[in-house]
């Protein structure tokens, strides 16, 4: 029996990218071949895992092989999170960097700046998001960007690197207008999740989703976190997956005022360009 329970499985009307989903997580250990399926169900056919330190950097190119024949087709990325910014060193960066070689680790990052727990000191996550910007304006790859309360910070380093770096996605975007438009300013593309299928904490995103150019937004779960609160059935333990994607193309879709098609079919376009992606996808 899925653990989604029936009523959340729902179709997209065309195929979908996920453009963040931590399936390196131990969440996912014991069913990921099911994972895979359900996602394939709901036409979400492409992931890009996302890599946010060593280990998951590896173990996201371990999925892949593992599932290379696979209906749902899986890239990833390799970088270091904020979070784990004290565990740069020059092995970590060599590791990055081998990891960037191969042909489906497709962008650095997940990287940037997190100034709301603090895990590492802010000192430490500028000095790893300033050498990972340098690693996507050598190798002239796109950036997977993180921020938490530190947009001001965030848009001054970007600021210095724009110009060499091709493209650049805020993963996870949650803030208002007014940040929107000055990472807009930077002509960086936007990543919405689950987030703005909470109408409590999310009224800003919600709010703000109209304003974002077509062609800059995309979309993805980060599961398993951030599970869409309107969901009309339980799901055990609250992971998110893959499969759920759908529901956020369908919110996405009614705030903007267009079909879940229309969503379905731009997101994947841009998603397919941001990251130049084969045809299939």
């Amino acid at each position: 029996m899925s653990p989604l329970a029936e009523e959340n499985c729902i179709v997209s009307p065309a195929p979908l990218v996920d453009i963040g989903a931590n399936l390196t997580h131990e969440s996912f250990s014991k069913d990921i071949d099911a994972v895979l399926e359900r996602a394939h169900a709901a036409r979400v056919e492409t992931l890009i895992l996302t890599g946010t330190d060593a280990a998951s950097i590896d173990a996201a190119i371990a999925l892949r092989e593992r599932f290379s024949d696979s209906d749902v087709a899986l890239y990833s990325t390799a970088g270091v999170h904020p979070h784990h910014a004290s565990d740069w060193t020059p092995a970590l960066e060599r590791q990055i960097r081998d990891a960037l070689t191969q042909p489906d680790v497709l962008a650095v990052g997940e990287c940037g700046l997190d100034f709301n727990r603090n895990y590492s000191s802010e000192q430490e996550q500028r000095n790893a998001f300033e050498a990972q910007l340098q690693i996507a304006a050598e190798l002239q790859l796109p950036l997977f960007l993180h921020e938490r309360d530190a947009s001001s910070q965030m848009l001054d380093m970007l600021k210095q690197w724009r110009d060499d770096i091709p493209r650049a996605v805020i993963h996870c975007f949650t803030g208002d207008r007014s940040i929107l438009y000055r990472y807009l300013d930077l002509d960086l593309y936007v990543g919405v999740t689950g987030w703005l299928c909470d109408e409590r904490r999310g009224s800003d995103l919600r709010d703000a989703l109209p304003e974002i150019p077509t062609h800059r937004l995309m979309i993805e779960t980060d599961c398993p976190y951030l599970l869409p609160r309107h969901l009309p059935g339980k799901i055990k333990g609250r992971r998110h997956e893959p499969a759920l994607l759908p529901w956020i193309c369908r919110e996405a879709a009614q705030l903007r005022g267009v079909s879940e098609q229309a969503l379905a079919l731009s997101t994947t376009a841009t998603a397919s360009e941001f990251f130049a992606l084969p045809s299939k996808a």
